[in-house]
């Protein structure tokens, strides 16, 4: 089911910390080439490499804001120029700025909206061209939150944000599945990351009660379901999203 990866180019944005390190190093265990994107975290890759199975992975990383067009389309030009193109993408890269409604400034809502729904946008828009290129058909995975589909209170940016790229997941899908390139969506639950590691523990337990599996998740868990979506396994699956919670929602 994996076998087809093998030496497939993909660009992961945010793929420096957190949710997007796992999926970097569970891809590169694959055999694809990898170029991914930070923001502030850069990677020591020699370091990374270490954790490879194939010390020998295509890996190049870019310093990106997602709120800056310019340096958006930079970055995929330099992705174009190192891999040659680009088969797969992973939306993965995101942020908070949390506060109730009321009392949250048009800054932090801008900032949120700007990096995590038109983010994914203008990086989409500027990767598709070069996965039609290639005419092989590809994939990408957008990365949301069950924040988005059930809504979480002093998160109003972040929900509209993951909502939208729900929405924004099933519209692409139908306007590229004729091309054969598949999009999908994943809406993690909690998972182990620096957002929750600061979480007061009480609060986190509460969270778990609520859990049916009594747990949250590991980025590795998430990770995974990428890998699926980008695989042949996943070749009849578009324009859906995948609830990766622990059954809090079902």
């Amino acid at each position: 089911m994996f076998d087809s990866l093998k030496g497939k180019r993909v660009l992961v944005t945010g793929g420096s910390k957190g949710i997007g390190k796992s999926i970097v190093r569970l891809l590169a265990n694959y055999d694809l080439k990898i170029a991914f994107t930070y923001n502030s975290n850069r990677v020591n890759l020699s370091e990374l490499k270490d954790s490879f199975n194939n010390k020998d992975t295509i890996i190049h990383q870019y310093k990106l804001n997602l709120e800056n067009e310019n340096e958006i389309y930079k970055v995929v030009e330099e992705v174009e120029n190192d891999l040659g193109g680009i088969d797969f993408l992973v939306n993965n890269a995101g942020i908070v700025r949390d506060s109730y409604m009321m009392l949250m400034n048009s800054e932090n809502w801008n900032k949120v909206i700007a990096t995590n729904l038109t983010g994914t946008f203008l990086l989409t828009k500027e990767a598709l061209p070069l996965m039609l290129a290639g005419k092989k058909g590809g994939a990408i995975v957008n990365i949301a939150s069950i924040a988005g589909l059930i809504g979480v209170s002093g998160q109003s940016n972040y929900c509209a944000a993951k909502a939208g790229i729900i929405g924004f997941t099933k519209a692409l899908s139908k306007e590229v599945a004729s091309k054969r390139i598949r999009v999908n969506a994943i809406a993690p639950g909690y998972v182990e990351t620096d957002m929750t590691s600061g979480l007061d523990p009480k609060l986190l337990n509460s969270f778990m009660e609520r859990i049916p599996l009594k747990r949250i998740a590991s980025p590795e868990e998430i990770a995974a379901v990428v890998l699926f979506l980008l695989s042949d396994g996943a070749s009849y699956i578009t324009g859906t999203t995948i609830a990766v919670d622990g059954g809090a929602i079902s």
